[in-house]
């Protein structure tokens, strides 16, 4: 039996966990294990992993680097206890030859020993922070997943990954835009202040109605779009560099930690 999404805002990051990982929960992440860092994830041989650590270094703004696994070793230790990066996902992406091959919500058969995993910081931590303050999200009150953009900012490569930053996007009221600037300067870790907002076409996207990845978001009179960096930029890095294999959260879905969204490094409380 699934567990609905009203439910799941009442609950701590460990019980969101814990649901996600039974399978009863398998949606979208907006929202939920208030007060913790939520994470992106890519999963890829040792091979590849030194060059795709230069990638998230050399683009700390669409992919700020916060933990990183032993080799072969499913567990993020470093972000929680009892992390298990194989289930505690609710759906996840599979590339082969950078082809995306399958959706699946548990990886346990297909992980290696030769994997490492990578969490990068996601908007989402700073989300709570808006809300904190009244501000409200579209997305977040009506159960959608944040709309997502391919720009045309290019990142800086390392190795074979390359590509556009991905860009999410927000409507926020003019009037509070410099709060919500703010705002986000104080959470790094989650990509921080916007890297754009007010002209889509500006940063190469021709219809703002339809998204690459999540959903259409409205915008009213008196709003503007804001957009962030986001961390489905490596998904595209990913695509380029045409891996053999490598697993991705789908994007919206994403790894809920037990690190303090106010900490500036990765310290589990």
């Amino acid at each position: 039996m699934k567990t609905d999404f009203g439910t799941m805002l009442k609950l701590t990051s460990k019980e969101v966990r814990q649901l996600i990982r039974s399978g009863q929960y398998t949606s979208h992440t907006a929202g939920l294990g208030k007060g913790k860092l939520q994470a992106n994830l890519a999963i890829m041989p040792e091979e590849y992993a030194l060059d795709f650590m230069r990638f998230c270094q050399r683009n700390s703004k669409p992919c700020p680097l916060v933990g990183v696994t032993d080799t072969g070793d499913p567990n993020m230790g470093t972000l929680g206890h009892d992390i298990d990066i194989r289930t505690d996902v609710p759906s996840y992406f599979l590339y082969e030859e950078g082809r995306l091959s399958g959706v699946g919500e548990d990886i346990t058969e297909i992980w290696r020993e030769d994997f490492v995993a990578f969490a990068l910081g996601c908007s989402f931590t700073f989300e709570h922070a808006l809300i904190s303050a009244g501000i409200p999200l579209w997305h977040i009150e009506n159960d959608t997943t944040v709309p997502m953009f391919r720009s045309n900012i290019e990142t800086v490569p390392a190795g074979p990954f390359s590509g556009p930053m991905v860009v999410s996007m927000r409507a926020i009221d003019e009037r509070i835009l410099p709060q919500v600037l703010e705002i986000c300067r104080g959470f790094p870790l989650a990509h921080g202040a916007p890297v754009h907002w007010g002209h889509p076409k500006k940063i190469g996207i021709a219809d703002i109605s339809r998204p690459d990845w999540g959903d259409p978001y409205p915008i009213e009179d008196g709003q503007v779009p804001v957009f962030w960096a986001c961390g489905v930029t490596p998904q595209v890095a990913i695509e380029r560099a045409k891996l053999p294999i490598c697993i991705t959260h789908k994007p919206g879905h994403m790894l809920i930690t037990e690190v303090a969204d106010t900490a500036e490094i990765p310290i589990v409380a």
